[in-house]
């Protein structure tokens, strides 16, 4: 097992990857990317220069040592200008900056039929991968089980996954370790609590003892933020209730048989349940953690370095429909747009009710809530810092964990910014940021102390 099978290895070594950006061959590598890089960006032109520059110092000063030597004395500015006196360095920059070439241009990625995947099922209709020069087949999948397998075994390209499953998949928690990727967020909130109709007058979970519950998989937010919730309410979720894993799709009508009294399930299986009259919502998730990460865009490492130019497109495509659909006015053309049976297969009047966020709640209430869903691609790694402390919470994984460096290692902020820049978005400039989760702040750089304040979790 190398050092990057085993993230709990006390002697693990970053070496293995290159750098902590996980797109130079070693830390000097990035060093020097980054000081190079740093020359101000006044145009589309100059955005790249850096990136171009910093390819021929490599082929200039093939040891790190005499590379970096190099950059100290003159300095970034003036490396590029050395530079470019005996290298075509404009002529360069011009070529990168239209792309890299694409090394596959028929593409399959999967999804499951839920709004959280709306940006990666939208490219498709709404000619997203073809402006990118991609031919994308968007397939809709049973459940999140089978889009692990099947993407593992390159059956689909890339696909739509919940946001925790690439790191289960690199830390080898359910699964066989492999090196997985999120460059992307596909949505935030988007998320809800829903109950039988039975159960209108039972809306303290302190009585919720002895119900079932569903969610779409172990390893999503959505068990997190259940179990989190009722763990806050005094409610142990090992002991109290009980917690299975069912597809999306099959969520309403578990709930119409009476064989779950509730769920916490992505959209639109929460409004479809009050579209059907077989629910009701009590609490969206964003009034648990406001700006919450749900689902993702992932791939394999493997596919990220093997196919520079096809990732690069796809991830722009994704990230560029994901800024259309941030757009509150672009909401009800995209619920028309994915409504139909090859994608959501749901009746467009519940898909409008959950992305304009005007609803009807079940309760006999219409609802006003703008943020119900939103979609913003920055792949924050202080979120994954906080799904690992879960994870261990609930003992999924064990051990000591180098949080840092798993959430550096897969979700990849820096694409992600970078491409954020080029459709007009405006990324943030740090990686991490604290947050609080029903009143109680997060501190990524503190996450065994985080870890240690709750009086529920899984006896180790």
């Amino acid at each position: 097992m190398s050092t990057f099978d085993n993230p709990f290895d006390p002697n693990r070594r970053l070496s293995s990857f290159g750098c902590a950006c996980g797109q130079h061959s070693s830390d000097v590598e990035h060093e020097a990317a980054l000081q190079l890089q740093a020359v101000p960006a006044q145009n589309d032109e100059r955005r790249y220069e850096g990136v171009v520059a910093s390819a021929v110092m490599r082929a200039m000063f093939p040891q790190d040592a005499a590379r970096r030597a190099f950059l100290k004395s003159v300095g970034a500015a003036t490396a590029v200008a050395a530079v470019s006196q005996f290298f075509p360095l404009k002529t360069a920059t011009e070529v990168f900056a239209q792309g890299a070439p694409l090394e596959k241009k028929d593409l399959k990625v999967g999804f499951i039929p839920i709004t959280c995947a709306t940006p990666i099922i939208m490219a498709a209709p709404m000619g997203f991968y073809a402006k990118n020069g991609l031919n994308v087949e968007v397939i809709k999948t049973a459940g999140w089980a089978v889009i692990r397998d099947k993407t593992v075994n390159k059956e689909y390209d890339a696909a739509h996954m919940l946001s925790p499953m690439p790191l289960a998949l690199t830390l080898g928690a359910g699964s066989n370790p492999v090196p997985y990727t999120m460059p992307a967020v596909e949505n935030i909130n988007g998320q809800a609590i829903t109950l039988a109709l039975k159960h209108k007058d039972k809306r303290n979970p302190k009585d919720w003892k002895g119900f079932k519950f569903a969610v779409p998989f172990d390893y999503s937010m959505h068990n997190y933020l259940l179990r989190y919730y009722l763990a806050e309410h005094g409610i142990d979720p090992d002991t109290d209730v009980q917690i299975r894993s069912v597809p999306p799709p099959e969520m309403v009508a578990n709930l119409r048989a009476d064989n779950i009294d509730g769920f916490l399930g992505p959209d639109p299986m929460n409004q479809r349940a009050v579209y059907d009259n077989v629910g009701f919502i009590h609490i969206l998730t964003k009034d648990i953690w406001e700006g919450h990460p749900c689902c993702a865009f992932a791939a394999s490492k493997e596919f990220v370095t093997t196919m520079p130019g096809t990732y690069a497109a796809l991830l722009k495509s994704i990230i560029d429909a994901t800024a259309f659909a941030h757009k509150a006015e672009n909401r009800k053309q995209i619920a028309e747009a994915i409504a139909p049976a090859n994608y959501l297969n749901q009746p467009q009047i519940v898909l409008e009710q959950i992305l304009t966020g005007t609803f009807a709640d079940g309760l006999g209430n219409i609802v006003t809530q703008p943020n119900r869903v939103d979609f913003d691609p920055f792949p924050w790694q202080s979120f994954a810092i906080w799904i690992m402390t879960q994870m261990k919470r609930w003992g999924q994984i064990k051990g000591d964990v180098d949080y840092k460096a798993v959430a550096e290692q897969v979700y990849l902020a820096t694409d992600t910014a970078k491409l954020m820049k080029e459709v007009g978005l405006t990324p943030p400039t740090t990686t991490t940021k604290s947050f609080s989760v029903m009143g109680k702040p997060f501190d990524p750089a503190k996450p065994e102390e985080y870890l240690s304040s709750f009086k529920i979790k899984k006896a180790s």
